[in-house]
């Protein structure tokens, strides 16, 4: 056999055994929760090590942020702007909850460095992520995608953001927020 259609015949099962691959991890991931689903219930350590529930901010806005990975720039940024604007998110009655697969230790440490003060659940089983469909590879690294979920006081999500920005995020949820609540 010639080297050519040797090379073609390689490239040719890459490319099949990639596709697989791909297919298997996007069969592995769970659909995005939509706008009018009620949200997925979840317990999860936060950065202390206590556990959280979804349910138990019943009553308030829940703004459920995904994120890659504590003390990286884009994710620092993030959470700057949302701590940044802490209080405003207070006043019309809304809880942050940050969500990477990093364990509680590394949401210690990043709290503590940034002065972090609103909630970060540790997620390294990556059962969140992927049950918000928000699970994505990072090379060989399984990592939460920065997906945003708006959850209204009735549990209900009622926007969702995908692939945001972290500069200009927290703002945009913000101003949603304060939308929302003047349609009553």
């Amino acid at each position: 056999m010639p080297k050519s259609l040797i090379a073609i015949a390689a490239v040719v099962v890459l490319v099949i055994a990639g596709y697989a691959v791909q297919r298997s991890y996007a069969a592995d991931n769970a659909a995005m929760p939509e706008v009018g689903q009620t949200a997925p219930t979840f317990t999860l350590p936060n950065q202390e090590g206590q556990p959280v529930d979804l349910s138990q901010y019943h009553g308030k806005w829940v703004v459920l942020y995904f994120y890659p990975k504590d003390m990286t720039t884009g994710c620092t940024i993030e959470a700057h702007k949302f701590q940044a604007d802490l209080d405003k998110y207070k006043a019309v009655n809304a809880v942050i909850l940050g969500v990477s697969v990093d364990d509680v230790n590394s949401h210690k440490q990043f709290c503590t460095k940034d002065s972090l003060t609103f909630t970060l659940l540790a997620d390294p089983d990556k059962k969140v992520v992927q049950q918000y469909g928000s699970l994505t590879n990072y090379g060989p690294m399984q990592i939460a995608a920065r997906n945003t979920f708006l959850i209204n006081p009735e549990g209900k999500i009622v926007k969702v953001w995908t692939k945001v920005n972290p500069n200009v995020h927290s703002e945009e949820v913000l101003s949603t927020l304060n939308e929302m609540q003047k349609k009553g």
